[in-house]
């Protein structure tokens, strides 16, 4: 049985991925491609939460900076195989909330050590068949961000994940969608980028075994 598609979306706090995602996999399943979203974040939130609670200023300040990666690593690693096993068993188009290529970009940003052996973490897992990055300026990402009201990020951070993105090796192949417009402009761009990677797909069979 062929592994069905994985499609990737990619971006800054504030690009939109979340909403995008969601929406993609509504509107596959509305024109018969059966699809399921999965959310494949590292649970920043949830530590962040629990180290206020804690008395400490975020996750990284309760377990330590090189704990810290473990963790939300291997929360990612736990969320990914999950999603993979998911498709695979009910033949659905996965579409992607994250994948690994965020928490390498991450680690970038921040300056953390260790991205070799959290790319070894994920290598047995397959490099998605469309990894979209949603590009959006950082000021405009900020304010997306402050306006959700439920946390805020620094402009120079963002700045700096962008670039991290930007200079992994396999950023190359990403296909870059802008999320500057509107949800219905920024859905309509990405429902373009997505069907011919289907279509691809029905006319070939299953794409060659990538890692990544």
């Amino acid at each position: 049985m062929r592994r069905p598609p994985i499609i990737a979306l990619l971006g800054v706090d504030g690009s939109g991925k979340t909403t995008q995602a969601r929406r993609l996999a509504t509107w596959l399943n509305g024109q018969g491609v059966p699809a399921r979203y999965f959310e494949n974040a590292g649970g920043r939130p949830i530590w962040d939460a629990l180290a206020r609670r804690l008395g400490r200023a975020d996750g990284r300040a309760l377990f330590g900076r090189r704990a810290y990666v473990v963790v939300e690593a291997s929360v990612r690693w736990v969320a990914v195989g999950r999603a993979l096993a998911l498709s695979w068993l009910t033949g659905r188009v996965a579409v992607m909330d994250r994948y690994a290529y965020c928490q390498y970009a991450i680690m970038r940003a921040r300056g953390d050590r260790g991205e070799r052996r959290v790319r070894a973490m994920f290598r047995h897992f397959p490099a998605p068949d469309l990894v979209c990055y949603l590009s959006v300026p950082a000021g405009l990402a900020q304010l997306r961000v402050e306006q959700r009201g439920r946390d805020r990020e620094e402009l120079d951070y963002l700045v700096a994940f962008d670039n991290a993105y930007r200079s992994m090796p396999e950023a190359p192949s990403f296909a870059v969608v802008s999320a500057e417009g509107s949800s219905e402009e920024v859905q309509t761009a990405l429902r373009a980028t997505v069907l011919p990677v289907l279509s691809r797909f029905r006319a070939d069979g299953a794409p060659r075994s990538r890692r990544g």
